[in-house]
């Protein structure tokens, strides 16, 4: 793993395993890890600052008490949601494409994908970071902070993709890497956009096909052949 990933890869491993150990049998959940999964289901509807300890207690069936026990304070309930958030993104999103060819193979399936699980989430309010973001990008604080240092992070994954398919000779030489990692994040939150408020029902469809459009638009013979298939 080059260095220039060392920077930030660790904060989205860490992502992965955000709760404290708690004793449990195996394929079991634990009570933290149920009571933060129905919180990022119901931040995707209410939004994080709607999403307090009484309102969660009465969606998990437990008393105010002993949801109060497990995070302490609204803010610390947040935290924990946008951490099991990121957890869940970092394993339906980044691992999967770890495991793909570095380069254009893994830049495309890594968005595709990214672009497949706000789709999956559509009827549930859509893509969790969207909508968290829309919901605090004005207002200062320890939630915004986390946000930024997330979304900063993604967006540098993604740029390093872009570096690694040029230097395998996937993309043309000619390819600005943060222009293209610009590009294709707009992609995904313009579909956002485009199925959760207006309600076209293709949004995320044209958002893949953009990407891929994108990609065969700037690729070289030999990425040209991994976006065909040949």
């Amino acid at each position: 793993m080059s260095n220039r990933l060392n920077g930030y890869w660790p904060n989205w491993r860490k992502a992965i395993d955000v709760s404290p150990k708690v004793k449990t049998e195996p394929g079991s959940v634990s009570p933290r890890e149920r009571i933060l999964g129905v919180a990022v289901e119901k931040a995707r509807q209410i939004g994080l600052e709607g999403l307090s300890i009484g309102v969660l207690a009465k969606e998990v069936g437990m008393s105010k008490a002993g949801l109060f026990a497990h995070f302490g304070s609204k803010e610390e309930l947040q935290l924990a949601t946008l951490e099991a958030a990121q957890s869940a993104f970092v394993q339906g999103v980044i691992i999967p494409a770890e495991k793909t060819e570095r380069g254009l193979p893994r830049l495309l399936q890594v968005i595709t994908d990214w672009i497949g699980m706000a789709e999956s989430a559509c009827e549930k309010g859509g893509c969790f970071f969207y909508s968290v973001s829309a919901e605090f990008d004005g207002r200062p604080g320890p939630i915004r902070d986390r946000l930024v240092l997330a979304s900063k992070q993604w967006l540098d994954w993604i740029n390093r993709q872009v570096v690694l398919a040029i230097e395998r000779g996937h993309l043309v030489a000619e390819v600005d890497p943060e222009q293209l990692t610009f590009e294709l994040h707009a992609y995904e939150q313009q579909a956002n956009w485009a199925a959760l408020l207006v309600g076209q029902k293709d949004a995320y469809a044209r958002a893949r096909e953009a990407v891929r459009s994108r990609l065969h638009a700037l690729a070289t013979e030999k990425g040209k052949a991994i976006l065909d298939g040949r």
